[in-house]
């Protein structure tokens, strides 16, 4: 079993992020679950790692550390955004102003007006969908959370033997 992993796991990543994506744009087309400001920042990571796969596909490098490096980081980035969502949904935390909140008491009416025009229509608080009691951003920082370590167990056991060995 680690072998497979090992042997596919730059195509497992990219699976796993187009299956997240997938995911989350037929909730949202289908069953027309609108996602929130925090929703959206969390599928960057996804559309990172596609493009540096069809990047390395379309370029035909054959060390993929590169890919393995970026993929750290944007996991990182995606786990930043996802776990603060977890945070707001479970009213931890408190979101950005684009995602969610009430508006400032002012007696100026054009200032009203322009609260209520920016104001999110989808509040990062509330859960739109969930299964088995995990929400998806739950569910999407433990798949972060999962590409993360398997990487960097990954990044550590094939690219740290290699230098064993050139030494």
């Amino acid at each position: 079993m680690l072998q497979m992993l090992q042997k596919y796991w730059f195509y497992l990543i990219t699976l796993f992020s187009v299956i997240a994506l997938a995911s989350a744009l037929i909730a949202e087309y289908y069953f027309d679950l609108q996602p929130c400001a925090m929703c959206l920042k969390q599928r960057e990571p996804y559309y990172i790692i596609i493009a540096g796969f069809i990047l390395v596909m379309i370029l035909k490098w054959q060390d993929k550390i590169w890919f393995y490096v970026g993929v750290q980081i944007v996991s990182i980035y995606g786990l930043f955004y996802s776990l603060w969502h977890v945070g707001i949904e479970n009213k931890i935390l408190a979101g950005p102003s684009s995602c969610s909140g009430g508006l400032n008491i002012s007696t100026n009416t054009s200032s009203l007006k322009e609260q209520i025009i920016s104001k999110a229509v989808i509040n990062c608080e509330e859960v739109a969908w969930s299964i088995f009691g995990l929400s998806a951003a739950t569910m999407n920082s433990l798949l972060l959370f999962l590409i993360f370590i398997i990487n960097a167990i990954y990044i550590t056991k094939i690219y740290g033997s290699k230098k064993e060995k050139d030494n």
